[in-house]
């Protein structure tokens, strides 16, 4: 086994570990019992102390690189962070772990199309196609019906949530790769700590008082799903190209789905499944398209490692999504939603 290898595979374990971590967090959220805006507040708090006194103990404080400018943009990505994760969980108590996910895994489309609106980056036809190919799938696996939009209801309001979070990860993806020099370690925790004074007049401490031993949720939520799980993503980006990382990343997804029906028996109906293998394939064309040199040969494009974003975690639903019965979970079968 070459080096080469064998640092690639050590990579893909990482990245692989991470993802399902990243998987597991809708459960955390669920069982911490505690509304959306706490679970961010806390999960920024726990995780703001545990990417510091990794960051300390690394060194990346020495040469941070830090300007006015990239600070400032760090912090732009992190309100865009924060209130993605508050919608994402909404949207767990709307819907549920599996089909908040799969929708939520729509961010690629929105970073092609914002890129395209605000940066006039080239759009193809072809990622037009692949982009119109995942809304497709987007339908089916959401499975709203002509009755969710006339009589309303928390379904397809959560349907909304999970796509608005996607959009809100989406502009944070477009800031932060403006963001060059400054180690992504250092990019996160300037993100988790702009959550704090950012949602701390929406924190209820009073409603945490009977919280006991869920308190263990949360601080997993911010020491392994935040802290450990960035620090074991950035370490494999460094490592992997842009098609094993863009292949990997569907571990959170499938994980999340898995974890959805294995604790809580929510699974999604046989029409939404069809629109898995939509979403996954469009997602992959478009991620690991290929641009032409100019010498004409192609090439993958690939982000630097300073400038790629912290992939945000799926969280899990609320109590209320967690009390369901799988029959009221997800559509048409069974009502299901669920995260990144």
């Amino acid at each position: 086994m070459t080096s080469t290898t064998a640092v690639e595979n050590k990579g893909a374990a990482q990245l692989t570990a991470a993802m399902m971590l990243s998987g597991t967090l809708g459960v955390f959220v669920v069982e911490s019992g505690a509304s959306p805006f706490d679970v961010v507040f806390f999960r920024v708090l726990f995780g703001a102390l545990a990417l510091g006194g990794y960051a300390l103990a690394r060194g990346c404080f020495r040469g941070h690189g830090l300007t006015p400018r990239t600070l400032g943009l760090a912090a732009l990505g992190g309100v865009f962070i924060v209130f993605n994760w508050v919608l994402l969980f909404q949207s767990y108590e709307n819907t549920s772990i599996s089909v908040a996910t799969v929708v939520y895994h729509t961010q690629p489309f929105y970073v092609v199309l914002l890129g395209a609106l605000l940066f006039r980056e080239r759009l193809t036809a072809a990622k037009a196609g692949w982009i119109a190919v995942a809304f497709a799938g987007l339908i089916l696996v959401s499975g709203v019906s002509p009755a969710d939009f006339t009589n309303g209801g928390t379904y397809l309001t959560g349907v909304g949530q999970a796509l608005l979070a996607a959009l809100l990860y989406g502009l944070a993806t477009l800031v932060t790769k403006q963001i060059t020099g400054v180690r992504p370690h250092l990019v996160a925790l300037v993100q988790v700590l702009v959550g704090i004074p950012l949602l701390l007049p929406f924190a209820d401490f009073g409603a945490m008082r009977g919280t006991g031993a869920d308190w263990g949720w949360l601080v997993g939520l911010g020491v392994v799903h935040t802290g450990l799980m960035y620090v074991l993503m950035y370490a494999a980006y460094a490592k992997l190209p842009t098609a094993k990382i863009a292949v990997l990343a569907f571990t959170y997804p499938a994980v999340a789905m898995v974890m959805d029906w294995a604790v809580y028996g929510h699974h999604i109906g046989l029409v939404q499944a069809l629109g898995v293998p939509l979403i996954v394939t469009a997602s992959l064309k478009v991620t690991l398209s290929r641009t032409r040199p100019a010498d004409g040969t192609a090439r993958t494009v690939r982000v630097s490692r300073a400038a790629r974003t912290p992939r945000t975690s799926a969280a899990g639903p609320a109590r209320r999504t967690a009390g369901r019965e799988p029959a009221a979970a997800s559509r048409p079968a069974t009502p299901v939603g669920s995260t990144e």
